[in-house]
């Protein structure tokens, strides 16, 4: 049943209603633009940034809300008021997985704020694998959900990239303005709606490896820091205070698992559904075998980093799974659930010990699966060194900076201790 603010998407508004898409990966979501421009629709990604949008969100949504929804209502609700479109024509879309959290309720929280501005004749689409909401002018067929299926991996290795060379580049922002221009290129090849040919695909792939391994890099060892927690802190510049910026920018390299992980996620649940609680018979067959589908698709990617042997080669998803498994149960998934706890295992067992768990105002299930299961972690390896860093509208960026840095001291000192530059001495306390 839709809420009494609900108003469709019909098809006389794909004409000329201008679709606005909330940005949570700006190099992800350029891909997913450029698809559903393919199709018809005239979409936007809101690229605004700066305190105001916090501001703008707490005007319209109650200040209990979770940090990433504040943003999203914020972002929306200052475009929409920025006199740049006509709100007659407009659209905003919010993407949905049909969980808990922000997967199911963010959809009626804007359309709340719409109706506070006296806008409630803007309409909110749902885009959902599952169809929990039926807009007659927005559609998604498989072809649809293919290509995005494309430019989420591009996506992801275009970031592994960066973040593998970003610190050690000779011509500081050569990697960023390479991965720019794979990203234009590709995602103008993905979005034009032919027949995808999966061979010229993983030449694709081959092609982007070889250009970044080409960029002059400096030979030197730098301290690896892994970034988890809840989807939208984790990866939204807007989000966490452009965090992997200021981590490069102490000397330091990111890594941040792929967002096709968090999708291999969503269907493996769909699977232990039916696993632990003999749920979905039915479709069971099927969702194995996308799941099976799916993890070549990762794996190909994989191949090619191993084949080039410059960069680190991503981690199969059915190992993260076991090693979340030895701590904490698959049943656990309310939103990120238990693959954040896996995620710290599988960073720390690839090297990247340390690790900054990104933790929203608001947000109960990452607090537990995040910051709850730091201890649990730090007896089973006693050398992760996680630090737990808040986010919310009234948080403070130079205390968040300074709870860094000190994570980023110990880091640094372990290294030295490791390459013996210096003697052992106590951590200072985060």
């Amino acid at each position: 049943m839709h809420d009494t603010t609900f108003v469709p998407f019909t098809e006389e508004m794909k004409k000329d209603y201008t679709i606005l898409v909330p940005n949570m990966l700006p190099r992800h979501f350029k891909f997913i633009v450029s698809v559903l421009r393919t199709y018809g629709y005239n979409v936007e990604l809101l690229e605004t940034e700066g305190p105001e949008i916090a501001e703008t969100g707490l005007k319209y949504t109650h200040n209990d809300t979770c940090y990433p929804a504040i943003l999203v209502i914020g972002q929306f609700m200052q475009a929409l008021q920025s006199g740049k479109y006509d709100p007659h024509k407009v659209s905003l879309i919010m993407f949905q997985t049909g969980g808990g959290c922000r997967a199911s309720n963010y959809i009626s929280l804007i359309r709340k704020a719409l109706a506070k501005a006296e806008m409630e004749f803007v309409p909110v689409i749902s885009f959902s694998v599952l169809g929990l909401e039926k807009h007659p002018g927005f559609k998604l067929g498989v072809k649809h959900l293919h290509a995005m299926m494309y430019g989420i991996l591009y996506g992801d290795l275009l970031m592994s990239l960066v973040n593998q060379v970003r610190p050690y580049e000779l011509n500081k922002g050569e990697a960023e303005k390479l991965a720019d221009k794979f990203t234009e290129e590709l995602a103008q090849e993905v979005g034009k709606g032919h027949k995808i040919k999966y061979p010229k695909i993983k030449e694709n792939y081959k092609r982007i490896i070889e250009e970044f391994a080409k960029i002059p890099m400096q030979k030197r060892k730098a301290v690896k820091v892994g970034v988890v927690g809840e989807i939208f802190v984790k990866y939204s510049p807007l989000g966490n205070n452009n965090l992997e910026a200021f981590i490069v920018g102490e000397g330091a390299e990111v890594v941040v698992p792929g967002l096709f992980d968090f999708c291999l996620y969503y269907v493996y649940n769909l699977l232990s559904e039916y696993e632990i609680y003999k749920k979905g018979k039915a479709k069971y067959p099927f969702f194995k075998f996308a799941y099976k589908f799916l993890l070549k698709k990762k794996e190909d990617i994989s191949e090619a980093l191993r084949q080039n042997g410059t960069f680190e080669p991503w981690t199969d998803f059915n190992h993260v799974a076991e090693l979340g498994k030895s701590v904490i149960s698959t049943a656990v998934k309310m939103g990120e659930g238990w693959l954040l706890t896996a995620e710290m295992l599988e960073l720390a067992e690839s090297g990247a010990k340390n690790i900054v768990c990104t933790q929203p105002f608001g947000c109960l299930p990452n607090h537990i699966v995040g910051k709850g299961m730091m201890k649990p972690l730090k007896e089973i390896n006693p050398e992760i060194n996680i630090v737990a860093v808040d986010y919310d509208a009234g948080a403070s960026r130079v205390n968040q900076e300074n709870r860094l840095k000190l994570m980023l001291a110990n880091a640094k000192r372990n290294l030295d201790v490791a390459e013996n530059k210096v003697e052992e001495k106590e951590p200072v306390t985060v």
